[in-house]
């Protein structure tokens, strides 16, 4: 008998984050790095860069909330299903500066029928919290990998 393995939730999440990765050329133009993915959790990094400050010299808040909502985004796709934006808020604790690699930490909070809760740290290199961003997600349906044999068979019983 061949019975194929049911691929693992890690397996599914690195997936799912290979496929949307493909397609998001925002997080690859701003030069974002696909650091993890794990079931419900991301991670994204992403240098400032001199286009990247504003008058103030430092990081323009909305790259800052674009590298918090991307890791939001790969973290609430991790499951397979195709999921968008609902809700998002950031506050802003230190400034980020030229040159910093900053770091976005999603995790899953909650996630129940179509509806979802994460919250994203985002820190300098040397661990100094930037800013805290809570998004809220909605499944929109479709998903990332096509059914396998296996996934419709699970499914039936």
């Amino acid at each position: 008998m061949n019975v194929k393995a049911m691929p693992s939730p890690e397996d599914i999440a690195r997936a799912c984050a290979e496929a949307m990765w493909k397609q998001d050329d925002a997080s690859q133009g701003l030069g974002m790095e696909l650091v993890e993915v794990k079931p419900g959790q991301a991670t994204l990094a992403m240098t400032i860069q001199p286009h990247m400050v504003n008058g103030q010299r430092i990081a323009h808040g909305g790259f800052i909330f674009t590298l918090a909502d991307s890791a939001f985004a790969f973290a609430c796709n991790s499951h397979n299903e195709r999921v968008v934006a609902a809700q998002g808020s950031i506050t802003f604790i230190r400034p980020g500066k030229l040159g910093d690699r900053l770091v976005a930490t999603a995790r899953e909070i909650s996630r129940s029928g179509r509806s979802g809760i994460y919250d994203v740290r985002v820190t300098a290199d040397d661990g100094t919290v930037i800013a805290e961003f809570r998004g809220h997600s909605r499944v929109i349906g479709g998903t990332w990998l096509p059914a396998s044999e296996t996934d419709t068979k699970a499914k039936a019983n």
